[in-house]
């Protein structure tokens, strides 16, 4: 096969292959570009959750008992997390799982003003416009087999980077000869080329990564634990905070103060996996407190698993500002390339039919 024949099979297989996943290239796209930023989506679409009146906090003990009154019966407290500046005080409760609803188990964060202890809004991990965006990004809104359709639209994905950066290499000359703009006489198709060049490193990561979330059994060797596919998947085998602890909160601080005192910033309750407290003191310092016994020893560090490491190259969690903006745009520019390949392929069809015109005209002279 010729150069240019294996060209015209690259560009038609690249064409066929975003045509037909257009439709679900966009929405999956851009609500993963509005995910990365959900806090700041979450303190616009919610400010009275934010609308605190100071950052002095007062006991903690106090805010767990004003969370329960607004818990519903059965709902078991799970974390407590208290703001290092600016910010509510998060006491998040857990519903046990229930055999006949799919997905994780679903979970109440109840808002509270640092200085007061006062609720100041409660929100469900089952209702939300960050909800609705986090479904749609992991399985297209549809239950069940929503995940693997996902996992399978990256899969395309990544071998629509390999053949659009084989299109995109110039034919003729260097190849810094494709970083012109002007490639083409359309300002669309100018958009296309550059954009495809400049995202696609990104956009083959964050592919990649997003196959492995939607098949984790697959890299895993079929050894992944069941639930461990995020947002939409199977609620089976995960941890469920105990309904009644031992251990008084206050006990356990005490505790957990003795073995390395510093300002308190999160707590863990115990689950039925693993009972027993884990208390977070500033960033560096952890301690966990057996649940049944009362002993408290420092935390043992815990080891970034390459599952992990592929969730945060995904969704940019603790990389940094330019990674995160890369996933951005790894989520915006996506749906740019969709829609000016559209736009490409529609006024080729109008060029193509207009030859056939002429040369049907010349045909019948």
């Amino acid at each position: 096969m010729s150069k240019i024949a294996l060209r015209n099979v690259w560009f038609q297989f690249h064409k066929w292959l975003g045509l037909l996943l257009a439709v679900l290239i966009i929405p999956l796209s851009l609500s993963g570009a509005v995910l990365v930023w959900d806090e700041a989506v979450d303190h616009v679409l919610n400010p009275a959750r934010y609308a605190t009146s100071g950052s002095t906090t007062i006991d903690p003990a106090r805010y767990v008992a004003a969370a329960r009154a607004a818990l519903k019966p059965g709902e078991r407290i799970a974390s407590l997390a208290l703001p290092e500046g600016d910010g509510p005080v998060q006491v998040t409760a857990i519903t046990p799982p229930d055999r006949g609803r799919r997905g994780p188990p679903q979970r109440t964060t109840v808002y509270l003003d640092p200085p007061t202890a006062k609720i100041l809004a409660t929100g469900s991990s089952a209702r939300g416009v960050l909800r609705v965006l986090h479904n749609l990004h992991g399985n297209l809104l549809v239950p069940g087999v929503g995940r693997q359709i996902v996992g399978w639209i990256g899969v395309a994905m990544l071998v629509s980077c390999v053949s659009g950066l084989w299109l995109w290499w110039p034919t003729v000359g260097r190849w810094a000869r494709g970083l012109r703009w002007r490639r083409h006489r359309n300002t669309d198709t100018n958009l296309h080329h550059l954009f495809g060049f400049w995202i696609a490193l990104p956009l083959f990561v964050l592919s990649l990564t997003g196959v492995w979330i939607s098949f984790p059994q697959v890299f895993a060797g079929g050894g992944a634990p069941r639930g461990a596919g995020g947002p939409g998947g199977g609620g089976g085998g995960r941890p469920v905070a105990l309904e009644r602890p031992t251990l008084v909160l206050d006990a356990v601080l005490a505790r957990a103060g003795g073995v390395a005192p510093g300002t308190v910033s999160r707590v863990e309750w115990p689950t039925d996996r693993k009972p027993e407290w884990k208390v977070q003191l500033g960033e560096a310092k952890s301690v966990t407190v057996d649940d049944v016994t009362g002993r408290a020893r420092p935390a043992r560090a815990e080891r970034e698993t390459l599952a992990r490491t592929m969730r945060r190259l995904h969704d940019g969690t603790r990389m940094g500002f330019v990674w995160q903006l890369l996933v951005f745009l790894g989520g915006i520019l996506p749906a740019v390339l969709a829609v000016t390949g559209i736009i490409m392929w529609w006024r080729a069809r109008g060029w193509k039919a207009q030859l056939k015109t002429r040369q049907r005209a010349r045909a019948a002279v």
